[in-house]
């Protein structure tokens, strides 16, 4: 089928393009003889990048991440650390204010006073129990331990004793002036806060009483009574926001028990891919076109059966045709699957499509011989360069540790802002177009002359912290990119080192992949940061339409939401399209040293006067790659589930006890879905970069012995090109050594 001395005709007419390339006697391969390019570029991205490391310096001198991560009191004391070590713990005193606020109480806190404890609250309590005691002087000084109060009272019981000796109640003296907590119930530290047990353990506070003296309802301080429907809504965004913890704890104590056995698994994987890469060679062409056949042969059999149907219900009727409309409850598809109509509307759908298909398959089919021969290229010059298989796990490195340089950062930086404490003034703010009412704004803390109680809310300093946070994401986006374009301009220039060999393997340079590196480091640094400025730039938009998106979420206009989601779309589409022409611009680059401009123009201008042959290429690597990185995940990841859950009898005595059994599992398949996609990643780089050696091969060679084709002698045979011989003074043919693979 891809045989033949069939002549391609995919080149462009005209000049729209460009001019085709012209014959280069002297060149073989990536030019060792180049120039730094997009130098301006480069100083650009030194500086940014010297900008980031001085921004990190700031918050690492001023920052304080343990302000993210450990609970603060009213008082502006850290839970679990310096002084207050011993309290680990935030306990609210009254939780349904919380409902005050909505999913706010995450960012700005609930408002109601808190106080670090050293463990959670496990009993019932209410104040007018103490009340009781105090009124009839039996308190003892047990009942007075059962206070839950501010670390700023020193002595609740003497303080108390005091003002009920001239006639002042319990409430007054410290449950109004928010001393004290006016109740508490059981609950449950939450990464390091107090959330009551009714949201995470299901228990039942409705009927809850408090005994001593007498029984009394749960009530706040504003004689609300405290149910398990009231608890769950006050703490509901809490518990939300902080219940993942136990879980992940489980999770890390099953990553630790299974570790070993997890790298294992990813191992073997790994050991996978790589035979399934060697295997491809051999195999590739199975794949396309067993697939191709099976494609179109679901389209005919649905043709057929459609036909069949439709004639069988026209020749022996059908019940369902005696309705005039179709019942009420037609939506279950019988009735309409009972019309000789459908039957005929899935026919006439079915054969078109299907002789569509076949029209496109007739024309394509010799485009689709190219995209297997070089997918079966990419193998063997993967063969030839085996550390091109291990070059992606440095990038990738690199990517990782520069994530964890950029969330140390970030954290540092937006960790920069003093406290804010705020009093009881009257605020309001709307959440999904509910208003809550917030009794809070600004005060100072050391200013206690108007009597007005200064409470922690958050930590502030927004107005430098957030400018900081958007430069950090901007230089984020911009180093990444700038990471995938180093590792994808290395595999370039070493798969073009590859197939510009005039015999392979005898002619590929040593150290191809070595050598690529220096070029990609000494000359084309600036070009790499152009390209990968580009994409950020247009991931920063993206973020920001993102925001506006969630701005726009309880907002009822309805054409700002349609053009907003169009702008996505139309960034989304630009960063694919970028993306596509970075990575031919940096293949052009490695091979010919150029700036990114001109040669992204190149690449373009190339890819526009081959364009089907381009488009086909594409899907069927990309068809390809897919199905190779569903059958390696997959193989690994039904391989581990059956071990995980202990179904291999002869390998059970090796699983470790576990809390969740998919916990590994699921980790492996995720380590074999990135191990996969590094090797492959290789695989289309070579594909890609063989192509536009291919595509410049046939525009500047002819066959001659002067402009021998430097294409393997399968492309050669299905495109009906050849090799010429030269032709010895006697009239004899000599084969000259071009006459490879």
């Amino acid at each position: 089928m891809c045989g033949g001395n069939q002549v391609d005709d995919d080149e462009s007419s005209g000049e729209k393009y460009g001019k085709p390339k012209e014959h280069k006697k002297d060149f073989k391969g990536p030019i060792k003889n180049r120039s730094c390019t997009d130098i301006i570029c480069c100083l650009l991205f030194v500086i940014c990048v010297t900008g980031m490391v001085v921004v990190s310096a700031v918050g690492f001198g001023y920052g304080d991440p343990k302000k993210l991560v450990y609970p603060t009191d009213s008082d502006g004391n850290m839970c679990g650390v310096g002084d207050y070590a011993s309290k680990p713990y935030l306990a609210y005193f009254d939780i349904l204010q919380c409902t005050k606020v909505g999913v706010y109480a995450i960012a700005a806190g609930c408002p109601t006073p808190s106080v670090c404890v050293a463990s959670c609250p496990s009993t019932y309590w209410v104040y007018l129990e103490l009340e009781a005691l105090v009124t009839l002087t039996t308190a003892t000084t047990s009942d007075y331990d059962k206070l839950l109060c501010k670390n700023s009272v020193t002595d609740a019981q003497t303080l108390i004793v005091a003002s009920a000796s001239v006639g002042t109640k319990v409430k007054d003296t410290v449950i109004d002036t928010d001393l004290c907590a006016a109740y508490y119930v059981p609950t449950t530290d939450l990464v390091g806060r107090c959330i009551p047990s009714v949201f995470i353990d299901g228990l039942d506070y409705a009927a809850t009483m408090v005994s001593s003296s007498g029984s009394y309802n749960l009530t706040s301080k504003d004689g609300i009574d405290i149910n398990g429907d009231v608890l769950n809504t006050a703490s509901q965004y809490l518990a939300k926001f902080y219940a993942l913890k136990n879980y992940a704890e489980l999770v890390f104590k099953d990553c630790i028990n299974a570790w070993w056995l997890i790298l294992a698994c990813l191992g073997g994987a790994a050991v996978f891919c790589f035979i399934w890469i060697i295997l491809l060679r051999f195999i590739a062409g199975i794949i396309v076109w067993a697939t191709l056949v099976l494609f179109l042969g679901v389209w005919a059999f649905g043709t057929y059966y459609s036909f069949d149907r439709y004639y069988y219900l026209k020749n022996n009727g059908n019940p369902a045709e005696q309705y005039d409309v179709a019942p009420l409850f037609a939506g279950e598809f019988n009735y309409y699957l009972g019309l000789k109509k459908t039957w005929l509307a899935f026919a006439c759908t079915c054969s078109t499509l299907l002789l569509i298909f076949l029209l496109i398959f007739l024309f394509l089919v010799k485009r689709i011989c190219i995209a297997i021969e070089l997918i079966k290229e990419s193998s063997r010059a993967i063969g030839n360069m085996i550390f091109t298989l291990i070059w992606p796990v440095f990038p990738f490195l690199m990517q990782l540790a520069f994530f964890a340089y950029y969330v140390v950062s970030a954290a540092y930086v937006a960790s920069m802002g003093a406290s804010q404490f705020y009093n009881n003034a009257t605020n309001t703010t709307d959440d999904g177009g509910v208003t809550y009412y917030l009794k809070r704004a600004p005060c100072d803390v050391n200013d206690q002359n108007t009597g007005e109680v200064c409470e922690f809310v958050k930590y502030g300093g927004d107005e430098y912290t957030i400018p900081l946070e958007v430069f950090l994401l901007f230089m984020f986006f911009w180093g990444m990119n700038f990471i995938v374009a180093l590792g994808q301009m290395t595999l370039a220039g070493a798969f073009a080192s590859y197939y510009w060999a005039f015999e392979k393997p005898k002619d590929i340079p040593a150290f191809p992949l070595t050598g690529s590196i220096y070029r990609s480091l000494r000359f084309h640094m600036g070009s790499l940061a152009f390209g990968s400025l580009l994409i950020a730039i247009v991931q920063m938009i993206r973020v920001f339409l993102e925001y506006l998106d969630h701005k726009l979420k309880g907002s009822g206009n309805a054409v700002a939401k349609f053009f907003l989601k169009c702008l996505k779309c139309c960034m989304w589409c630009l960063e694919k399209f970028l993306r596509f022409l970075n990575k031919n611009a940096y293949i052009l680059i490695a091979i010919y040293g150029k700036n990114f401009c001109a040669s992204a123009k190149d690449a373009f201008f190339l890819i526009m006067r081959n364009v089907v042959r381009v488009v086909v290429l594409d899907k069927v690597t990309d068809f390809v790659l897919f199905i190779s990185k569903l059958l390696c995940v997959s193989a690994v990841g039904v391989a581990s589930f059956f071990f995980f859950n202990g179904d291999i009898s002869y390998l059970s005595e090796y699983v470790p006890k576990l809390n969740y059994f998919f916990t590994p599992v699921i980790l492996v398949v995720l380590g074999t879905y990135l191990i996969a996609s590094c090797f492959f990643s290789v695989y289309s780089m070579a594909v890609d970069t063989l192509f536009l050696c291919f595509l410049e091969d046939l525009e500047m060679n002819d066959g001659t012995p002067e402009k021998p084709y430097y294409m393997s002698k399968g492309l050669m045979k299905i495109i009906g090109k050849k090799n010429k011989q030269l032709k010895e003074p006697g009239g004899n043919s000599r084969k000259k050594s071009y006459i490879h693979n």
